[in-house]
């Protein structure tokens, strides 16, 4: 086990935390934490890419980030009613 897996389970307490965050808090604090979560995600696979020595992680890394600042875009689109 590396530097980097080590990291990457360094990670995984946040998502306990954006869970808890999705469950109890409004819309818009719900929203920011999806958005960490999809950043704590991208780090994780970040982390494991380099863990594991597999490029393909890192490209999955990278589509997830534009992903993920675009699908919260699209999130706070449809519920701008309710802000």
């Amino acid at each position: 086990m590396n530097i980097w897996l080590v990291g990457a389970v360094a990670l995984l307490p946040g998502f306990v935390a954006c869970g808890v965050l999705l469950w109890r808090a409004t819309i818009v604090d719900a929203v920011l934490a999806l958005d960490l979560a999809g950043v704590l995600a991208t780090l994780e696979l970040a982390l494991l890419a380099e863990g594991f020595h597999r490029a393909p992680f890192f490209d999955l890394a990278l589509v997830l980030a534009v992903l993920t600042f675009a699908g919260g875009l699209v999130f706070l689109r449809f519920l701008e009613r309710w802000l």
